[in-house]
Formats: structure tokens, C-alpha cells, sequence
């Protein structure tokens, strides 16, 4: 098994994409710190991993607030005795044009996913540097590299992640730590189910065409990015036996975005 005997924090873990993550550590072998603010979502999460063979512990976290991250963080620590991965996965979405997004869903968005990962960061980086290694995973987007409209906030939030990605993998290098950045194409979840009337509204078109014509017409195939794919990219992330790998954004797009 490729992380055997690995400790992972997985914040937005209660479903969706930080689910999947933390399902395939356990599978290749880590210890699993699952966080959200859903607990029953966290506790039948953890269940599914016991279920399979895996361990797992859970922490209701609101990744902003710093002493719900800070105790959290500790929590595992004080169960582990060690952190070898964090992956600062959270994230919300709101639809607007820059020119109706009120000042309040702009923090909203921005507070969950930079001051959410900051905050994951920071307390994770202070007991990984005491132990001389670890690996921060953060998770983008293409719209870490481009904008879409009425995405304007969250666009802005992903592009902050690739800033705080090599902020950390510069000063993380002198203490063995790793930092990268997997930025997926569309994935089908939930939040992006819940996007879909509104799309279609705006464009005055069926939700099957905002699927055709705005999410995969740029893939080189018309496919989904699925939660498997990316949750094989951040073992590979995890697993890669030197720090060699830092500082990167990882494209997983089926081709809508090549660089």
C-alpha cells in the first residue's frame, strides 16, 4: 500500500470529493482525520472506512474560525503523534456577476476557501516542521488558471490557492515539507448540480446543454473529471518519495486546460 502508515487531514471530507480522498488513503493504507461541519455526514464517512478495514477519527471543523482549525489540527496530533498530509479541501460556490455580488458573498466565499486553507496550513505546518517533513495538498482548480463568468469570487479564491501553494513550498523546503496544488476540471458533485438551473436560466438554455456547451465543450473528450481521478492524483501527490514535487499545479481536466 502506497501511504502505509501515513496520518491525512482532509478538511470538506463529509462527502463529495474530501470523502473519495479520504476513502482511497484509508484504502492504500493512512490513518484518515476527516473534518467538516456536517457530523453526520463525517460520522457515516468514518464508518464507511472502519467498515472497509481502514481507521479513521472525525472533528466537526469550521475551517474559519482558527481555534476550531487550531484544535482540530491538535486533536490529530494527540491521537497520531504525527500530521503527514494536509489536504485543505473545503469549498463553497456562489453565482453572480462581478457588478451584483454583495460584499457579503464575497467574504463567504473567499473566508472558506483562502482563510479556510490558510488556517489548515498554518496550524499544520507548526507540528510538521517540528517533525521535519510533510506534504500540504491543496485543491484548485482550472479556475486557478482562467475565469468563467458569474464565478468571480470563487475564481479569485482559486487563484489565491496557487499563491499560498508556493508561498509554502518555498519556506516549507528548508523544513521537508512539500506543497502542491490539484487544480481539477468540472467534476459532477453535488455543488455543481446545484449550479445548474441557475446556468441555465442565465443563458436560456436546458440543463443538459449547460453540461454539453459550457462545462465540457472544452475537454478533449466531453467527459467529467470524476471524484476517483482526483482522489488517485493526491495519493500520487502523497506517495511521491521525494520532495523533488513542489510548488506544482496539476491540471485534471480531460484536456480543457493544457499548460
Amino acid at each position: 500500500m502506497r501511504l502505509d502508515g501515513c496520518v491525512a487531514l482532509i478538511t470538506g471530507a463529509g462527502r463529495g470529493i474530501g470523502r473519495t480522498i479520504a476513502e482511497r488513503f484509508a484504502a492504500e493504507g493512512a490513518r484518515v482525520a476527516l473534518a467538516d461541519l456536517n457530523e453526520q455526514d463525517l460520522e457515516t464517512a468514518a464508518h464507511a472506512i472502519e467498515d472497509a478495514g481502514g481507521e479513521a477519527m472525525t472533528m466537526v471543523m469550521n475551517v474559519t474560525d482558527e481555534i476550531s482549525v487550531a484544535t482540530g489540527v491538535d486533536s490529530v496530533i494527540e491521537r497520531w503523534e504525527r500530521l503527514d498530509v494536509a489536504i485543505p479541501n473545503a469549498g463553497i460556490q456562489h453565482l453572480a456577476p462581478i457588478h451584483e455580488v454583495e460584499l457579503s458573498d464575497w467574504h463567504r466565499v473567499l473566508s472558506v476557501h483562502l482563510d479556510g486553507a490558510f488556517l489548515v496550513t498554518r496550524a499544520s505546518l507548526r507540528h510538521m516542521y517540528q517533525q521535519g517533513r510533510g506534504s500540504l495538498i491543496y485543491m484548485g482548480s482550472v479556475h486557478s488558471k482562467e475565469a468563467s463568468v458569474q464565478k468571480g469570487p470563487y475564481v479569485v479564491a482559486k487563484h489565491g490557492v496557487l499563491g499560498l501553494c508556493r508561498t509554502v513550498a518555498k519556506e516549507g523546503a528548508a523544513h521537508g515539507v512539500r506543497a502542491n496544488t490539484i487544480c481539477p476540471g468540472f467534476v459532477r458533485t453535488e455543488l455543481l448540480e446545484r449550479q445548474l438551473p441557475d446556468l441555465a436560466r442565465t443563458h436560456g438554455i436546458t440543463e443538459e446543454e449547460v453540461i454539453q456547451n459550457i462545462f465540457l465543450s472544452h475537454t478533449v473528450n466531453g467527459e467529467f473529471v470524476t471524484q476517483e481521478d482526483l482522489a488517485e492524483m493526491a495519493v500520487a501527490l502523497a506517495a511521491f518519495p521525494t520532495n523533488a514535487l513542489t510548488g506544482q499545479s496539476i491540471i485534471v481536466s480531460h484536456g480543457w486546460h493544457m499548460a
